[in-house]
């Protein structure tokens, strides 16, 4: 699907030709003097078009107008939940006449976040997934026109919009994919198919070298499965070699049954998304292929399989991890937090600016904040501010955790140096915990996305966040060009 930027105010729309007009209204409209204007004023006048946030008015071949079907979508004061209302109710509207063209237009210029908010709305709208149907719906649209009165300010916010669309689409594709599809190999080819853009380059690395690291609690978990582990490093190199990386660690468990510490079968095939971290840094990387923006960023994703067999790794066992300190395993299901601590160790190498991991960790975040916000921890005030900034400005909400040393008490054991679990209270939090040991040398945040990454039920699939969030936060640290 493609994007145009247009200059186009309600005279100028009505003269597009296109198989759907999208008109977003806010309560502030003002009429001009013009076929569309006149159509607007006379509905809103008769009350066909209520002011309510994600009220609809359809109308096919309007008089005067150039496109075949109108649609008149009430946005209110325009804030960004009432725009994703409206544009979700006029896509739900309008997809199942197959557009291939569609023209969205707003009756005045947008902010750059009311911008984003109504282009992703109307891309997650539109997306389809297709790899492993026989007989798959495709998406018809093929071309998306985006009419504002006045382009000049937001021609980079639309860029970074169609960006994040693009980096979040490909992350879903991943998410989305059954486990035998997206295995790590498969995922090794997926990141070294980004290194052919430019400034991109990809490592992957396998058993003997991840070995010959010492990562044994990376190692610990893909033991029980026959699937081969991969350790995948991508760089993006867009400015200066002096200047420090951000570095993006994605958790990339392909499939997660618990190991011997077995889930239950139900709902189990969800866990497909246990790999929802690692999509999210290949979507970051195919928007910045795109931007091709002044900053360095280091993607790291340790990737294999959590399956019970004579060969897993048992509760109980203890393990040395990269970092030389000694992990007891007590539960196998807990191994998110096994393979993100040798990756959080491994990213010291590249003196980085912060690092950021991304991880689908805890069913207590989902307790905590459902799939609204993802958890946010972090102890560098620094690092919170921004990421805070950028869960604003993306709408890919996140919400700041706490870090109190003391929810670490539960980690303790006298078999290693610390446990991989403590006890139910506060889940998150020791889970967080646990990764912070690992991390002393450089800024870091742990994001949880396991409620956020992907949506059960009906609506079953990933939702490719938290793209937009880290893609915001990465972009925010852009250097001057050299």
């Amino acid at each position: 699907m493609n994007f145009e930027l247009l200059d186009l105010d309600a005279a100028q729309a009505g003269h597009e030709k296109c198989d759907v007009l999208l008109m977003l209204l806010s309560s502030t409209f003002k009429a001009g003097r013009n076929p569309l204007s006149n159509l607007i004023s006379k509905a809103l006048k008769a009350g066909d078009l209520a002011d309510k946030p994600g009220s609809l008015l359809d109308i096919y071949r309007p008089a005067g107008l150039s496109c075949a079907r109108l649609v008149l979508v009430q946005v209110a004061d325009g804030k960004p939940g009432n725009v994703r209302k409206g544009v979700s109710a006029a896509m739900a509207l309008v997809k199942s006449a197959k557009p291939k063209q569609v023209t969205l237009c707003f009756d005045q210029t947008p902010d750059s976040q009311t911008l984003h908010v109504a282009l992703s709305t109307l891309a997650e709208a539109s997306y389809v997934y297709a790899t492993t149907l026989s007989k798959a719906e495709v998406r018809t649209i093929g071309l998306v026109k985006v009419g504002v009165p006045s382009s000049t300010d937001l021609a980079a916010s639309f860029d970074q919009t169609v960006a994040t669309v693009r980096g979040i689409e490909l992350a879903k594709e991943w998410a989305n994919r059954p486990a035998n599809h997206a295995t790590p190999s498969h995922l090794a080819h997926a990141a070294q198919a980004l290194a052919k853009s430019p400034r991109i380059k990809c490592t992957v690395m396998g058993l003997k070298e991840v070995e010959k690291l010492g990562m044994g609690a990376f190692l610990a978990v893909a033991k029980g499965s026959a699937e081969p582990l991969k350790f995948i490093e991508l760089h993006y190199k867009g400015a200066a070699k002096n200047q420090p990386p951000v570095v993006l660690v994605g958790k990339g468990i392909t499939f997660d049954s618990g190991g011997i510490s077995i889930k239950p079968a139900a709902e189990m095939d969800e866990m497909k998304y246990d790999m929802c971290g690692a999509a999210s840094v290949l979507g970051v990387f195919k928007a910045l292929a795109e931007l091709q923006p002044n900053i360095n960023v280091v993607g790291l994703i340790p990737a294999c399989e959590n399956l019970p067999s004579s060969r897993a790794v048992k509760p109980g066992d203890v393990v040395t991890s990269m970092s030389g300190q000694t992990i007891e395993i007590l539960n196998t299901d807990a191994e998110g937090r096994l393979v993100l601590c040798d990756a959080l160790t491994y990213a010291e190498r590249f003196k980085p600016q912060a690092v950021l991991d991304i991880a689908t960790l805890t069913g207590a975040c989902v307790i905590a904040l459902g799939g609204v916000r993802s958890g946010f921890f972090s102890s560098d005030p620094a690092l919170s501010a921004a990421m805070a900034k950028a869960s604003e400005s993306s709408q890919d909400l996140c919400w700041p955790m706490p870090l109190d040393d003391d929810y670490a008490e539960g980690l303790k054991t006298k078999y290693a140096d610390v446990a991989n679990v403590a006890g139910r209270p506060g889940g998150a939090i020791t889970a967080a915990k646990f990764l912070q040991r690992f991390t002393s040398k450089y800024p870091w945040g742990h994001l949880d996305i396991a409620g956020s990454a992907w949506k059960s039920g009906a609506a079953k699939g990933a939702t490719g966040r938290p793209v937009g969030l880290l893609l915001h936060y990465v972009m925010s640290l852009q250097v001057s060009a050299a």
